[in-house]
């Protein structure tokens, strides 16, 4: 058993990956507690001795901003809320990324500038805790209000109202609340608002991604390495002194890594009678380096983002404030959303077009990787789906930040379209994973026809694990069962 403790300390992005575990479990600390406890008195006593109109709390929302609420009204307010913004559309999240989604929004609630009750935050900690993962659905969300039409999803349950999946099912909330005897909240004064605003649908999904994305650029190197290797690369563009006279930090890494990988090889030290190879090749430090800066640069940001509260209003008790601002606008995340994608479709790109290198026949290869080419078609058409799925990466590289529409009648006139962001980034990402896995593929079979050669110890270790999932082909064969197969290597290696 893991627990995850929600408390005022700064958390590194490695630190939340123990969420992501289904034995994970949430812990608030009496800090956290002491911080929601603080801003909840704050905030009622605001509400009854204030004059002013406070906006969403004795006010409509958005463009209804100054229509003012009578007292008796409040809670409905904040349950009507929930229910009316709860517009989710399409396919419905990963389950992984909801329970992402719960803890961000334990954690951004629990810095105690929401006003929350706390017997709200606890019960998303329970469902959570107990695996109760409300149905969330991936289209509906601008980004800029914060997540709201995903997070009313999210927070239906806690009403009695929605579904969640629970045990393997999909099922109502209602359902479910019985077994826990979990009664339905009645939200009070600004719960609705701050369950809504935020970027949590967005920031779960970043979290997913640039994990995944530190573990492909890694995988990137090694699978670039077998490949090199067995296309009888050259290593002088890996030297160390090259990548000193242009010092990109991405760079200088990756030719650092490729030569660690391929130290001991008897490959390398064979004489080559070509001058240079094509950029795919000659060219790793430059491409992956670039996208290495890119992913430090996204982790920066949500990073940042994953230590915000980003609610609205802001609830100040120390400084004896209730500001209306826009700490839930996406902006921050979309940016570095797009560029992650394109920074891993990149990755994705030159992987591909060395698969091409690989299988054009030449350097002592024969045609597709087989043996009799022409009666067997071998590696051929791996590539032709490479190909598809690289192209479809670039199809969504196109940035969504870059859109903005009107919404709420002209109040809300510029969105982050960030949600859009993350959704394609997590498509872009999953993309990458299969491009390596067949490109691992390609090198893996071309390295063969190298033997006896040797290639390091590092590849050779690593091509005999992926021996035990896909094997040498020798005549043509069914291929997408290799290429699923290949995909779950990479998904159960650990970096």
């Amino acid at each position: 058993m893991e627990y995850f403790h929600i408390s005022s300390k700064y958390n590194k992005l490695d630190e939340v990956k123990i969420l992501l575990n289904e034995s994970c479990k949430i812990v608030i600390t009496d800090d956290a507690k002491e911080r929601i406890r603080k801003s909840r008195e704050y905030l009622i006593n605001k509400i009854e001795t204030c004059t002013e109109p406070i906006y969403g709390i004795t006010t409509g929302f958005g463009s209804l901003c100054n229509v003012t609420i009578n007292n008796g009204q409040l809670s409905q307010l904040q349950t009507n809320l929930v229910m009316s913004h709860a517009c989710g559309l399409g396919e419905e999240v990963p389950q992984e990324i909801v329970r992402l989604m719960l803890a961000l929004k334990i954690k951004s609630l629990s810095y105690g500038y929401s006003g929350v009750k706390p017997e709200t935050v606890q019960r998303l900690a329970d469902m959570f805790n107990n695996r109760v993962c409300p149905v969330v659905f991936k289209q509906g969300s601008l980004g800029a209000s914060g997540d709201l039409a995903p997070l009313a999803n999210m927070s239906l349950p806690l009403l009695g109202m929605g579904e969640v999946n629970y045990n393997g099912k999909r099922v109502p909330a209602s359902e479910v609340n019985k077994i826990f005897g979990w009664e339905p909240l009645v939200l009070s004064p600004k719960e609705g608002l701050a369950l809504l605003n935020g970027t949590q649908f967005m920031l779960a999904y970043s979290i997913w991604c640039i994990l995944k994305a530190k573990k492909l650029s890694k995988l990137a190197d090694l699978i670039s390495a077998v490949s090199l290797d067995a296309y009888l690369g050259r290593m002088e563009p890996f030297s160390e002194n090259v990548h000193k006279v242009r010092p990109h930090k991405g760079q200088a890494e990756t030719a650092a890594a490729i030569r660690d990988i391929l130290a001991g090889s008897e490959i390398v030290k064979q004489k080559k009678e070509h001058v240079q190879d094509p950029y795919s090749f000659r060219c790793i430090p430059q491409v992956h380096g670039a996208s290495k800066d890119a992913i430090e640069y996204a982790l920066n940001a949500f990073e940042t983002e994953l230590n915000s509260a980003t609610d609205n209003p802001t609830i100040l008790p120390d400084d004896d404030m209730i500001i209306s601002a826009g700490n839930f606008h996406g902006q921050p995340l979309a940016l570095p959303l797009d560029f992650l994608s394109i920074a891993m479709s990149e990755i994705g790109s030159i992987a591909e077009r060395r698969t091409y290198q690989l299988i054009s026949g030449k350097r002592g290869l024969p045609s597709f990787l087989v043996a009799h080419p022409g009666l067997n078609s071998g590696y051929m058409i791996p590539q032709y789906a490479q190909a598809s799925v690289a192209s479809q990466n670039k199809q969504l590289c196109m940035p969504a930040c870059i859109d903005t529409i009107d919404s709420s009648q002209g109040q809300e006139d510029h969105v982050s379209m960030g949600a859009n962001a993350a959704v394609k980034c997590f498509q872009v990402v999953e993309n990458v994973e299969k491009i390596l896995a067949i490109e691992l593929m390609n090198a893996a079979q071309a390295l063969d026809f190298r033997r006896p050669l040797k290639s390091s110890p590092i590849v050779e270790d690593f091509v005999k694990r992926f021996r035990e999932y896909v094997p040498f082909v020798e005549e043509d064969q069914v291929m997408y069962l290799h290429i699923n197969n290949a995909v779950n290597f990479l998904k159960q290696q650990n970096y």
